[in-house]
């Protein structure tokens, strides 16, 4: 029976993976173009011939782990001074190959907008959009849909923060929905075949989390958590393992190195077969490591947090070895961390029934990690 209810999630999730005929697969790009944006980087010399792999992939080595041990720095910002909040059309931006079937809930709502602290070559995603679910109160979450979401996924997640007296800012992660570059119908420039740029948008994205606390404080909000879903929950577990601000975490999926999930997971097949022609896994690992949340467990338990951190058991796109390491991560350093595993997959955690379990085990976690 357990072996035919894994094969019943196997092939839903294979199904749900596929029915978005619009993948492209990019050309592998080392991305030296970015790297220079980043702090430190220019005590590294830069190969001169890029199709030297051996020399290129000893320099980003380098200069991964120089982001790594200094990554106080690399992911450091300044606070943006243009905060405002319009009040204009909700728009779906939808990133798959078929029309969406949902409806809106509502037409108009409230949105965060500034100024990334990270600036990018494309004016559209240079621009923060998070949509803003305000309460009375002192309590606020920094919420991040999956990778790909569309303009409201996970709105119903923060009406419900809503109902707990929690307020919620829903944030587009960088290169998603309103902040896709002209001619992007996905949000392949956050994760893709380009070494670097895949590196600066998460950079990117770690610096607008945290201006989005910056502007919560202003607003009076004391009590700060952050909720991140998928490539969500990358994000969310680099921001607070840099951010003292941020006690209650929760990971929707978690895993330990990016490389691995890239390179492993059944929705970024696509991003592999660029990739694989010029690295192996281990040098995937190796070349993204300064984004790999396995690699700041120690800055994390800098300051005290509670966490939950759920997975799926079936889960083809954050394998679940990867999400029991990460646990073990979580047990083996003593950290406040309540661990869910779920009966289904990645994209079975967003449908029903799985959706209501998911939805349950956060409200009820963040109503308890707020009340204490």
């Amino acid at each position: 029976m357990k072996e035919h209810y894994r094969r019943w999630i196997h092939d839903w999730e294979a199904r749900m993976t596929s029915r978005d005929n619009n993948r492209v697969v990019r050309p592998f790009e080392w991305g030296l173009d970015w790297t220079t944006r980043w702090p430190g980087i220019e005590r590294f010399a830069a190969p001169q011939d890029q199709n030297d792999k051996d020399a290129m992939l000893q320099y980003m080595s380098a200069v991964n782990d120089h982001l790594a041990d200094n990554s106080d720095e690399f992911f450091r910002y300044t606070t943006p001074h243009d905060f405002r909040v319009e009040h204009r059309k909700v728009e779906l931006f939808h990133t798959g190959s078929e029309p969406p079937k949902k409806q809106l809930k509502d037409q108009w709502g409230k949105f965060l907008r500034f100024t990334s602290p990270v600036e990018s070559p494309y004016p559209e995603n240079n621009c923060v959009n998070a949509r803003w679910f305000p309460t009375k109160g002192h309590r606020a979450v920094v919420l991040l849909p999956q990778w790909n979401a569309d303009g409201v996924s996970q709105n119903a997640l923060c009406r419900i923060f809503n109902m707990l007296g929690i307020a919620a800012l829903r944030l587009s992660m960088p290169y998603h929905d309103i902040r896709r570059p002209a001619g992007i119908t996905r949000a392949d420039y956050a994760v893709s075949a380009n070494v670097g740029r895949t590196v600066d948008a998460t950079r990117q994205g770690i610096a607008d989390i945290r201006s989005c606390f910056d502007w919560l404080e202003q607003r009076g909000y004391s009590r700060l958590g952050i909720v991140g879903t998928s490539l969500g929950s990358c994000y969310a577990f680099l921001a607070s393992a840099h951010d003292p601000r941020i006690r209650v975490n929760v990971f929707n999926h978690a895993s330990t190195s990016f490389g691995d999930v890239t390179w492993t997971g059944q929705s970024t097949q696509h991003i592999r077969q660029g990739i694989e022609p010029v690295l192996t896994q281990e040098e995937l690992r190796r070349v993204w490591l300064c984004i790999s949340p396995i690699v700041y467990f120690d800055k994390f338990k800098r300051w005290p947090k509670k966490s939950l951190m759920i997975y799926g058991r079936y889960d083809l796109t954050f394998l679940p070895e990867f999400s029991v390491q990460t646990a073990g991560e979580f047990v083996r350093r003593g950290l406040d961390t309540t661990i869910k595993a779920l009966p289904c997959g990645h994209y079975s955690l967003g449908e029903t029934p799985y959706k209501y379990m998911d939805a349950w085990h956060i409200s009820r976690f963040l109503a308890k990690a707020f009340a204490v």
